[in-house]
């Protein structure tokens, strides 16, 4: 028998960025098990081979329809593992840039609240909808989706059913940019590429950091998360060798 197609492609990396495409539009790229298994996979296997930036996307015309319907009817996987790709891209150390050029619907909109950045498109569409059909959202759904939204936007969008676009995304601040369709890849690569380009160790640290911070309530607090780290950072043979370039620099503007 035939091994099935993936639903994940995971490219090589180019400098440094891994592009992980939801590969299954024939079911609108739904989150079933075998799909987030894969994506769990291939987030530790572009880790494992030295990315130092991660692209998410899908194949068109949908980004992802959520969880798929089979798999929460037959409740065969436990909800936990059905949550696995989300998870791993989540705590992903490294910059995480989603490209959503489609709609994002229920859980799929787990995948792009678990990056660190988000670039839309017009013809994109987030649309929470888990009270439609009768479940209570899950994976950590409310509270990425509050953080980026506040408590009143994922009110109306997860109570009310309100709808996001891609625009209106990035008014809320559900998204950075919203770019053309034929910018989207470019747009997320050039992020990625500029992230995976600056010194691997003090990205990691410095994301690392933000999120620390996120959960402090103490400016006193912050601050001594940043003083460590920063005094780190100034121990690190990359901080001597950027300090020489820019003296270069100056020496030869004064000349």
């Amino acid at each position: 028998m035939p091994k099935p197609a993936d639903r994940l492609v995971a490219s090589r990396l180019t400098d440094g960025v891994a592009v992980l495409t939801l590969a299954d539009p024939g079911h609108r790229n739904a989150l079933s098990r075998r799909l987030s298994d894969e994506l769990a996979a291939a987030v530790g296997a572009a880790l494992s081979d030295g990315a130092r930036a991660l692209v998410l996307t899908a194949e068109p015309p949908v980004f992802c329809a959520g969880g798929s319907l089979n798999a929460l009817l037959e409740r065969a996987d436990p909800l936990r593992e059905m949550f696995a790709g989300m998870t791993a891209v989540a705590t992903a150390p490294v910059p995480t840039i989603a490209a959503v050029g489609g709609p994002a619907i229920g859980a799929g909109v787990n995948l792009p609240l678990a990056c660190d950045i988000v670039i839309t498109t017009p013809q994109a569409r987030f649309d929470p909808r888990f009270l439609d059909v009768g479940i209570h959202p899950g994976g950590g759904h409310l509270f990425r989706l509050a953080g980026r939204v506040g408590a009143q936007g994922a009110a109306a969008m997860v109570l009310c059913g309100d709808v996001l676009t891609g625009p209106e995304a990035v008014e809320r601040g559900l998204a950075w940019r919203c770019v053309a369709e034929s910018e989207l890849a470019e747009t997320a690569m050039a992020l990625a590429a500029r992230a995976a380009a600056r010194p691997a160790r003090l990205v990691r640290r410095t994301k690392e950091s933000l999120r620390r911070s996120l959960t402090l309530t103490d400016p006193e607090q912050a601050f001594a998360l940043e003083l460590q780290a920063q005094e780190w950072s100034m121990d690190q043979p990359e901080f001597a060798e950027a300090l020489a370039r820019v003296r270069l620099r100056i020496t030869a503007a004064r000349r």
